[in-house]
């Protein structure tokens, strides 16, 4: 593994000692990630997954969940794209986020949140309504669901106790995404531009980030926490990259000419970012630098192969790179439709476009 590990990356030879197997097996799957989506050759599977429209997906562990738009959440096996599950939303409830781990699923309405046992399809707890409202976004880890709201505050809830245990002032504008990170802290964007970090636990705001571009609304947030960055994407089009130690950008980009609705990331990857939005072009971009790797939609001059796997069709498309540089007009809407949400798991990417289908992007190591 140490002599493999090496070969790949000579730089490397030298600079660390005492490593086990473990970690050089962990250094080669995200060198190995890492080329594959900067340089490997890329295949598209799309299929019919939603009655009506997915807007949002998640990906963790080999699996996909998928919905908003219609009443259910459906689960996905990201490799073979298979149908495993799906769960009902409850009566005259419309999810506007949602997450998933081993044991369960959390979704947020406006007012609600709801739990669903992963193993049964009827939510199994739907919390008062008169805890939050307007509830916009949301993000969960074990035993707590932060939920970010139109009104600018930030709502702990207890899966548990099944209360709201906190409630904490992240902006003054309304809280357009959330995350919680490994360091048990709040980072949430919002609609002016500026990303707010408060500890989970006392509420004590840490800092805030702000962007030399603006105006402009948060959309979408990750971080990496091997190297202190938090990425975001805004709806003027920027990838930004902040240093989560100092507070400071390192990076802003303009990688797109339209709303960047997804920024995403393998977790311990810390090569490549992959980022979607409203002109439907999938970009993956270097997390060190913003600058663009690779631009990708799917070819409409090779034709789509068919699968049926049981009642589930299955389209094969192949994927073309197009320069950083192109004029987006000059390609048909239907090869690059906005994305609406993507999440990203080793060597693939799963995209939803407000429609009924989902597809997922996946990538090999180009032959030496």
């Amino acid at each position: 593994m140490r002599d493999m590990y090496y070969k790949r990356n000579p730089p490397a030879r030298g600079s660390s000692s005492n490593i086990s197997v473990k970690s050089y097996f962990e250094m080669l799957a995200m060198d190995e990630h890492a080329s594959a989506f900067s340089r490997g050759p890329a295949e598209a599977f799309q299929w019919i997954g939603h009655p009506m429209r997915a807007t949002l997906c998640r990906m963790k562990s080999g699996l996909i969940l998928t919905g908003v738009g219609d009443k259910i959440l459906c689960l996905w096996s990201a490799e073979s794209c298979k149908f495993m599950n799906e769960y009902n939303v409850p009566n005259s409830k419309t999810l506007v986020d949602f997450d998933f781990d081993e044991n369960k699923i959390v979704g947020l309405t406006s007012s609600q949140i709801c739990i669903w046992r992963r193993s049964e399809p009827r939510s199994i707890f739907q919390s008062g309504g008169a805890s939050f409202n307007h509830g916009l976004c949301m993000s969960f880890a074990d035993p707590e669901v932060v939920i970010g709201c139109e009104d600018g505050r930030a709502f702990v809830y207890d899966m548990y106790s099944r209360s709201c245990s906190r409630i904490y002032r992240l902006h003054s504008s309304p809280v357009t995404c959330l995350m919680i990170t490994d360091d048990q802290l709040i980072v949430g964007g919002s609609t002016f531009g500026n990303v707010a970090i408060a500890d989970q636990t006392s509420g004590q705001k840490l800092g805030v980030l702000k962007s030399d571009h603006g105006p402009l609304a948060i959309r979408s947030l990750s971080s990496c926490t091997n190297s202190h960055m938090i990425f975001a994407g805004s709806s003027a089009g920027y990838a930004h990259c902040w240093d989560l130690r100092t507070l400071r950008p390192l990076w802003e980009k303009r990688v797109s000419p339209n709303v960047i609705y997804s920024t995403r990331h393998l977790p311990g990857d810390t090569a490549t970012l992959a980022v979607g939005g409203i002109d439907g072009v999938l970009r993956v971009i270097c997390q060190r630098t913003g600058d663009i790797i690779r631009s990708l939609v799917v070819d409409a001059d090779l034709p789509a192969e068919a699968t049926s796997r049981s009642r589930q069709q299955i389209e094969k498309k192949r994927v073309r790179r197009i320069d950083p540089d192109a004029q987006l007009d000059g390609i048909p809407r239907r090869l690059r439709p906005q994305i609406t949400s993507l999440s990203v798991g080793m060597k693939k990417i799963v995209t939803t476009h407000g429609e009924n289908y989902i597809r997922v992007w996946k990538f090999r190591m180009k032959s030496s």
